[in-house]
């Protein structure tokens, strides 16, 4: 779990929520990674943000783009922010793409390669990933009911609907006549029940490099996406989701910092990249769409970041030098404040409601993970780290469920304050959590020696 739950608006009630998404968001918790939904029930402070997204979400509908940079150290949420937001977008429609940017499966100089993770990523609030065959699916319908209503019959049925595909894609045919080709390919194929070539074709389509010379023939299609064929895909998905009931899509570029520890040339290349993708959404040229990338201070401030390309630099600057409360959330960048000791109790007193919800005995489970108690844990874990709050989220909140509220559930004489006793291994550690870690063994014998950075 790169971030941790930061904060948010109005959380729903514990009592109104199904077991499905309770479960779900407490296996992810116990997992120590941020849950794929349900993130309502956890956020903190995220209310100043709401109008602005909300705002951004709605001119996205109307047909415009927008692109956000969220900046955090680790532990501020980052994640949990782009999750909160995604689940904002789905509630309008939506589709939601989440890649994690890496030196080896996802370099961000090769955009063909992020358009193949956001296929593989995309979902939306019917469809977990991979939604692309089922957006695809619901597009070539959309295209038959509307050749019917404009008087087509069954024996022209076919030809209307290939009429359709290109018109509506022949903007994007200028510069990716390859998308339009694969979309005929798939739906003959299916017409001719050849489910395999339909398959694969949807796969290329999707940016997969492998697919059999038979299958790219049968669709009329040449070779392998490139990074610049990548941004007229791009196009064409936006296009496909739009007809398809979908009116945007969100895409985020998450951990966009691990481009400080590739080779310069390949950083260069990558800082490159994402100028020219923030500059193409600027243009108009992705109606539909929604960026966003997040990152350290580091990433944004540094010498081996943003800053060693100027142009970039200058696309993002934002000034931080106010109080973060008058932080501006229309800004192109937004700062994520990261936890203090009493918002990480106020978290860990959430997911203790949550949990109780859906206890055998939600009375006796608050009794004895009561407010002081969960206070305590945080403040323990906290010392653990070498007194950086910010970094304790994640490991809290996995030792509050993992450890404590599980036992409290399954048996009926565990008492935390007497049975149990905060333990931290090293090989349960993150790197960032591994070096709070080390610096107070350093200079402490015991967590309760540690003065907390509050």
């Amino acid at each position: 779990m790169s971030d941790q739950p930061s904060s948010s608006a109005s959380p729903a009630p514990a009592g109104a929520v199904s077991p499905a998404r309770r479960r779900a968001v407490v296996d992810a918790l116990r997992r120590g990674t941020v849950p794929e939904s349900g993130l309502n029930l956890l956020a903190t402070g995220l209310d100043r943000f709401e109008a602005a997204v909300d705002a951004e979400l709605d001119a996205v509908i109307g047909g415009g783009s927008a692109f956000k940079a969220v900046r955090g150290e680790y532990g501020s949420g980052k994640t949990f922010f782009a999750r909160w937001l995604g689940e904002r977008a789905k509630r309008r429609g939506f589709a939601v793409a989440e890649v994690q940017v890496s030196e080896t499966e996802t370099p961000l100089h090769r955009l063909e390669t992020v358009y193949r993770r956001a296929t593989e990523r995309l979902a939306t609030a019917s469809f977990p990933p991979s939604a692309l065959r089922p957006v695809v699916d619901a597009w070539f319908y959309a295209l038959e009911e509307d050749a019917l209503a404009a008087g087509a019959d069954d024996s022209r049925l076919e030809a209307a609907v290939a009429k359709l595909l290109d018109d509506r894609l022949s903007e994007v045919s200028r510069g990716a006549p390859g998308f339009a080709a694969a979309l005929r390919g798939y739906h003959s194929a299916l017409g001719a029940g050849d489910e395999a070539t339909a398959a694969a074709v949807l796969a290329w389509l999707g940016g997969e490099p492998h697919v059999a010379a038979a299958a790219k023939r049968a669709a009329g299609v040449r070779g392998d996406l490139d990074h610049f064929g990548a941004l007229g895909f791009l196009q064409g998905l936006l296009a496909v989701l739009r007809d398809s009931g979908h009116p945007g899509l969100l895409l985020v570029l998450d951990e966009v910092e691990t481009l400080q520890r590739v080779r310069s040339d390949a950083r260069d290349k990558a800082l490159n990249a994402l100028r020219q993708l923030i500059d193409e959404v600027h243009s108009g040229r992705f109606p539909g769409l929604y960026l966003v990338i997040t990152g350290t201070p580091a990433f944004y401030d540094g010498p081996q970041g943003v800053q060693r390309l100027a142009p970039l630099a200058q696309r993002l600057a934002t000034d931080f030098s106010t109080d973060p409360r008058f932080d501006n959330p229309r800004a192109v960048q937004l700062r994520l404040p990261g936890f203090q000791l009493d918002s990480l109790t106020e978290l860990g007193r959430k997911i203790r409601d949550v949990y109780a919800a859906g206890s055998t005995d939600p009375g006796r489970l608050i009794s004895v993970a009561d407010d002081a108690y969960v206070a305590d844990l945080a403040r323990a874990v906290g010392g653990a780290l070498g007194g950086k709050v910010g970094v304790a989220p994640r490991l809290y909140l996995k030792k509050l469920v993992g450890d404590v509220l599980d036992r409290i559930d399954q048996f009926p004489d565990f008492d935390p304050r007497v049975h149990y006793r905060l333990t931290v291994d090293r090989t349960e550690l993150t790197d960032a959590e591994r070096h709070a870690a080390t610096i107070t063994a350093a200079s402490a014998t015991s967590a309760d020696e540690v003065e907390l950075d509050l």
